[in-house]
């Protein structure tokens, strides 16, 4: 949870609005810049750390479900739980999860997380 918390208020951060720094150029004749690709820079840092937020909730996710065995997912859950503990199996002690947070992200930004998980449960909506 923190590291998630800490990646969301550094999201916060980075959402900053880039043009509120615009600054005076070409001897003060262009007072106006778009700041366009220092913004675009940040939205990719913005994703980059989203991604690591999602895993991180799946990580939670499959965690839980760990605690409500031997009951049985939804098909549709148990296919991406499935895929997910194909890389990273059920964590029983304590441990540092850094290298679990980046394998997770890898399995669901994998176009097959989803193809798996819709061949079970039917076409989801985008």
């Amino acid at each position: 949870q923190y590291t998630a918390a800490s990646l969301v208020s550094e999201n916060k951060i980075l959402c900053h609005p880039a043009s509120v720094d615009s600054i005076p150029t070409s001897a003060n004749q262009e007072d106006h810049n778009s700041m366009g690709s220092i913004a675009a820079r940040k939205c990719l840092n913005v994703i980059e750390n989203v991604k690591k937020i999602i895993a991180i909730e799946f990580l939670c996710a499959s965690q839980g479900l760990e605690f409500h065995k031997p009951l049985r997912p939804s098909l549709s859950v148990n296919a991406g739980y499935k895929l997910i503990r194909k890389k990273v199996p059920c964590i029983v002690e304590d441990t540092v999860v850094c290298d679990e947070i980046e394998k997770i992200s890898e399995v669901v930004y994998d176009d097959k997380f989803i193809g798996n998980i819709e061949s079970v449960s039917g076409t989801l909506l985008v």
